[in-house]
């Protein structure tokens, strides 16, 4: 296990987190630590009378802590990974002691038993009525949503700033009780849409065609075929049963994790995790859902590589997926991206063309530089081809601290010409922006 203190910290559920993680870090606080294939652990002094026990799981990135933080992980388990980053010396390849053993092999039997469930037979008859009551109800919303766009369209957008962000709220909301969580999404985009930023009607008009595009292909869906009517029916908010996705054969690749992000929607979070398959070349998007308090099922560190077998839902451009199943993390040595900006953009144009409902993507791109212009930045290819980027100063201070002037490899999320950094990738190391 390779990762970089960067790729640690990104574990870590907030600033303060971090901080205390990092003054874990400290060798005087550790004792009796370890590691074998599977795991890694070690005991921390802390304010009472016994160590905290602190153990990783290292193939899925999970943790436990016998402090009674409600944080996961907490700083104890940040520390410990900060501390094999820095020291690893300090943690001796030997058999883990039985409270390590212990919890392993509960999460190997909880694992056990989830596929039991998963293999499970479903009552076919049952799920086809839950079906068909849950396509009167979003049938309901999309009539109340096709009606406002109409009114919009009728009466014009001038009054969007002072009505549209109650407007919209409300609207997400029925949708949500239509059972439409897709079009709930992409309504929300509406309610939180900052009206006062400059320009701020092109991506209003941009947001109400791509809902007016998605409920019209909905209404059609029966004229469809099957993987364009998937990707309608995922957009909308339904998604193929796990059962189906775990039975179709997946895509075996060691993955590149680009990158990842975490939102919260009221009382879950929702984490992005963008991947790129090596030898495939394959770009997905893999979505956890988790509540407060909870950790996602898989923790994936950006910048690492995970040997694993991806199952990719239906859709006329295979993206988002699930991960059937998972072996080693190891560190990135060398990653195939486009070699410049034309590769990019191409391959960008092929997949328009193949489906108009593809509103964002990942990209990976090698031997990049910054470029300043009338206090505009870009990044300039090989062929010294220059692209603006969306980044504010956080971002672009770190660009150019991590690249220093030199070339690098870039992951970028967007489409049509708005690009946003979220990752480098230089002499081996990648760097989360």
């Amino acid at each position: 296990m390779n990762f970089t203190e960067d790729q640690i910290l990104a574990l870590a559920p907030d600033d303060a987190s971090k901080k205390s993680g990092k003054e874990q870090a400290n060798p005087s606080k550790w004792s009796n630590t370890g590691i074998d294939e599977k795991s890694l652990w070690g005991e921390c002094q802390g304010s009472g009378k016994n160590p905290y026990r602190t153990q990783v799981d290292l193939a899925n990135i999970a943790f436990k802590c016998s402090c009674p933080s409600r944080k996961f992980p907490c700083k104890h388990g940040i520390g410990v990974l900060l501390l094999y980053c820095r020291e690893r010396t300090l943690f001796t390849t030997k058999d883990s002691p039985a409270w390590v053993k212990e919890w392993m092999d509960k999460r190997e039997e909880k694992a056990e038993k989830k596929q039991e469930k998963i293999d499970k037979p479903v009552d076919a008859e049952a799920q086809a009525k839950r079906q068909q009551q849950r396509l009167k109800k979003i049938d309901s919303g999309i009539e109340e949503l096709q009606l406002l766009i109409n009114d919009i369209v009728r009466n014009g957008i001038l009054n969007m700033p002072e009505k549209g962000p109650a407007l919209f709220t409300n609207l997400t909301k029925r949708m949500v009780d239509a059972q439409a969580q897709g079009l709930a999404g992409m309504v929300r985009e509406l309610a939180e849409m900052n009206y006062f930023k400059e320009n701020w009607q092109n991506s209003f008009i941009d947001q109400l065609l791509r809902i007016y595009i998605t409920i019209t292909a909905f209404k059609n869906k029966g004229a469809l075929n099957d993987n364009f009517s998937g990707e309608i029916k995922n957009l909308i908010g339904f998604t193929q049963s796990l059962e189906e996705l775990k039975q179709q054969e997946g895509v075996k690749d060691n993955w590149f994790v680009l990158g990842k992000e975490t939102v919260q929607q009221e009382q879950l979070f929702v984490q992005r995790n963008w991947l790129l398959g090596i030898n495939s070349g394959q770009y997905a998007l893999v979505l956890q859902f988790y509540v407060r308090s909870q950790l996602p099922e898989l923790n994936l560190i950006p910048g690492s590589v995970v040997e694993a077998e991806l199952s990719f839902y239906k859709a006329i451009c295979p993206y988002r997926a699930i991960i059937k199943n998972t072996g080693k993390t190891i560190s990135p040595k060398e990653i195939s991206g486009f070699e410049n900006w034309n590769a990019l953009m191409k391959f960008e144009k092929e997949k328009y063309i193949q489906s108009p409902f593809i509103f964002e993507l990942p990209f990976f791109i090698n031997a990049v530089s910054l470029a300043c212009l009338e206090n505009k930045w870009f990044l300039n290819d090989v062929n010294n081809i220059s692209v603006p980027i969306v980044c504010d100063g956080n971002k672009l201070h770190t660009l150019l601290a991590v690249s220093g002037g030199k070339n690098f490899s870039a992951t970028l999320i967007g489409c049509e010409g708005a690009y946003e950094p979220i990752g480098v990738f230089i002499n081996n190391n990648y760097f989360i922006i």
